[in-house]
């Protein structure tokens, strides 16, 4: 520490001696003695500040040679450990260690699609306190035999992450939840990234799930939470482009661009397979914090609009039942045999196509058709009746398109449409299309 008074005096010494000094007292005036004394405290704190600074970095030059830098040391023996064992994908390493452990759960071969229904819900209900209708739980699951991309959307509250969750805890294998980030931008913001100052790969949870998956047999649920708050069409792309593959064998997502000899042994040329047991349930508001979902995604996925909430109902005590991916896959195909759409219905549904063409320019198109009849038939499994999934899936899935249609001319026409609908399936047997309808007159 410095004396302050000796500093003090030490400064009027100098202050007295120097040219200035002597040229003040020269001056006997008042301005000049103002000016002595603001040259003296600028003189006096000045030599104060240099005392205190030198202080100070003395102190600090003591302090650094007692203390290591911790931080930069630990990260670069970090990245030379993870160059030394080779492992840069620590936790997917560890999942192969662990390999045997998975797919060794028994499952039970009388289940049936409407049989899974009904126990979901009752589960649900009874242990979660959760409560849906039976109408959304079969549209819940036939989604699911349609697309592996379920988007449910509707107002806050209803329900749509609790049911996602639910349904992993009812088969046994918890749902994983990612909160979809405003920022995503890309792939890498799902599966993580090459961090090339520690020499590991910054692996995400969904990236875990997906390797770990591979080595199951069971049904995996992610479900990306609030999805839209984000673009899905970018940070989703890869995900899209690959689900839209026939062959699940080829669907294979670059995590790496070079290969290590100890990664993951389940990593392909720096690709992971993505698993063809896993479904990706998004959730979805609309609201001024979100974006539009475009309509690349909404053709892709199958919609599950949760608008109402159910009401309480007693449920039975019901276990949880494990369900593989092989298994359910294998009640669809059974589905798709002995509840093939209707020849009626497909009349319809060629006639509907044909109106929506001359009177729209709009048409069902290959992947819609595609979809339809594969939904109608596994929702009918579940216990559901045909004509009621067909207004559904051509609610969301047709009359949606609607929306790009010139304001006026839809509003002079859409009752044209609903009448059309009413002669070919019957009048009131295709409500959800028709209140679809009668909501784009209102808002044109």
């Amino acid at each position: 520490m410095f004396d302050i008074p000796m500093v003090i005096e030490t400064a009027l010494n100098v202050a007295a001696t120097t040219p200035f000094a002597k040229f003040v007292g020269a001056i006997t005036s008042g301005y000049a003695i103002a000016i002595y004394l603001i040259v003296l405290l600028v003189i006096i704190a000045a030599i104060i500040f240099a005392v205190m600074i030198g202080g100070s970095d003395k102190h600090n030059a003591t302090v650094s040679a007692q203390t290591p830098i911790v931080v930069n040391v630990g990260k670069e023996e970090e990245g030379e450990e993870a160059e030394e064992n080779g492992e840069r994908f620590c936790m997917l390493c560890e999942i192969d260690r662990r390999q045997l452990s998975y797919g060794h759960k028994s499952y039970d071969k009388s289940l049936t699609l409407k049989l899974l229904c009904e126990e979901f819900r009752n589960y649900a209900a009874g242990e979660l306190k959760l409560y849906y209708d039976i109408e959304d739980i079969r549209r819940f699951i036939a989604g699911m035999a349609v697309s592996k991309l379920i988007i449910l959307q509707g107002m806050s509250g209803t329900g749509k992450t609790s049911l996602a969750h639910a349904y992993g805890m009812y088969i046994d294998n918890m749902s994983t939840v990612i909160p979809v980030q405003p920022m995503w931008k890309e792939r890498t913001d799902l599966i993580g990234y090459y961090n090339e100052f520690t020499k590991r790969f910054n692996e995400t949870l969904l990236l875990e799930k997906m390797y770990e998956a591979n080595y199951s047999k069971d049904m995996y649920i992610t479900v990306l939470d609030e999805m839209n708050i984000a673009r899905v069409e970018y940070y989703f792309a890869e995900f899209l482009s690959l689900l839209e593959l026939p062959n699940a064998e080829q669907r294979y997502l670059e995590v790496v661009s070079d290969m290590w000899e100890s990664d993951p042994q389940s990593l392909k040329d720096g690709r992971i397979k993505l698993p063809d047991n896993m479904w990706f349930i998004g959730t979805a508001n609309n609201d001024d914090s979100t974006f539009a979902i475009s309509d690349k995604v909404y053709d892709r996925a199958m919609i599950l609009n949760l608008d109402t909430k159910c009401e309480r109902f007693a449920a039975p005590k019901t276990a949880r039942r494990p369900v593989s991916a092989e298994q359910f896959n294998e009640l669809v195909s059974i589905a798709l045999k002995e509840y093939e759409i209707s020849r009626r219905n497909r009349k319809r549904l060629e006639a509907l196509d044909k109106y929506l063409i001359d009177h729209f320019h709009i048409t069902f198109g290959n992947r819609i058709m595609k979809q339809i009849r594969q939904y109608i038939p596994v929702y009918v499994s579940c216990g559901g009746d045909e004509l009621k999934a067909l207004d559904d899936i051509l609610s969301k899935k047709i009359m949606r398109k609607l929306e790009t249609q010139n304001p006026i001319y839809l509003r002079n026409s859409a009752e044209g449409l609903i009448a059309y609908i009413d002669e070919l399936f019957g009048v009131d047997k295709m409500p959800l299309c028709k209140e679809y309808i009668h909501r784009l007159q209102r808002n044109a």
